[in-house]
Parts: C-alpha cells; structure tokens; sequence
C-alpha cells in the first residue's frame, strides 16, 4: 500500500468522500455488490444503500469480491426504495436511475449537478422498478452500440461513477 501511495483504512474513513451515494435496488448477486462496494472505495463515494433483498455485508460473497471495501464504505440497508428517495430528497439530494426510459438522459449528455446526489442501480433481470424510476430526478442511460441493450450491473454502475467521479474532479480543479 506504501508504494502504491494508498490510504489505510483508517485514513480512508476520515477523508473527504464525494457527495454521492449509490442505491443497490434487489440486486440479486453478492458478487455484483461486492463489486460495486469496491467501486465506491475507488472514487470514495459517501456510501451505498442495499435496498430490499440486495445482500449486504457480511455475505460471502459480497466479501470475497469487495476485498475489504465493506471496512472503508459506509453502508445501510434500507426495505423500501421510495421511502429512501424520499428521505435523501429531504436532506437535500437528487436521485438519478440508472435505466433505459423513452426519456432517459443518455450519460455522456448528463451534467452532474452541483449538490449531492443518489444514483440507482436495479435487478440484474428487471433493472430498476417503475415507481422508483417514477420517485426520481431523472433517468440516466449509456449508449450502447452492439446486439445486446444492457451491461452487468457491476459495469454499469463503474461507468457511470467514473463519470461523475470525472466531472466532480473536473469542476474542482476549476475552483
């Protein structure tokens, strides 16, 4: 870690995190979690809500693919993802899905907004469900140029936080 210029956990925890959280929507594999939980430590995101049956540490196998990132990224599970929009909306927040809508923004179209943000990812089947996409902000799409329409939902949320994660540093280096 020395020579890699990394931060201990310890430091990791005390330091500035972006203003951004993730909502895991009834995602079904701990391994996609796990992932995403890593995803998170990377751009130091403020923290990730498993919603729903979305498995959540000390799952085997969210552990095995985070690697330790349950340790560094503040975490809550939450049943209901209405009532989480709901309560991140009055603290401020806007809640973006991450889905393919008639009215989806696509990503590389999206500004990122100068206040927090909640960014959702659903079901690796049925993605994120209607009334959530219907209780957000905006919906948020990739483009994708091939014969299949979606991404691993541990990919999907990779691009779209090193998108943001791109922005956010972007607009600070201008400040």
């Amino acid at each position: 870690m020395d020579l890699l210029g990394r931060m201990s956990a310890e430091d990791f925890k005390k330091s500035d995190k972006i203003p951004v959280l993730l909502i895991l929507e009834n995602i079904r594999s701990g391994l996609n979690v796990g992932s995403l939980f890593r995803t998170a430590d990377a751009f130091r995101l403020k923290g990730i809500f498993c919603v729903g049956y979305t498995p959540t540490p000390p799952h085997r196998e969210v552990l095995k693919s985070a690697l330790g990132a349950t340790d560094t990224v503040e975490w809550e599970h939450a049943t209901d993802s209405i009532q989480l929009i709901e309560r991140l909306k009055s603290q401020g927040f806007r809640c973006f899905a991450i889905e393919q809508t008639e009215k989806s923004i696509p990503l590389n179209e999206f500004e990122v907004p100068n206040y927090p943000t909640a960014y959702i990812l659903g079901n690796e089947v049925h993605g994120v469900e209607q009334q959530t996409i219907n209780a957000c902000d905006g919906v948020i799409e990739i483009a994708q140029h091939g014969t299949k329409h979606s991404l691993n939902v541990a990919v999907c949320g990779g691009i779209v936080l090193y998108s943001v994660f791109n922005s956010i540093a972007q607009k600070n280096q201008k400040d």
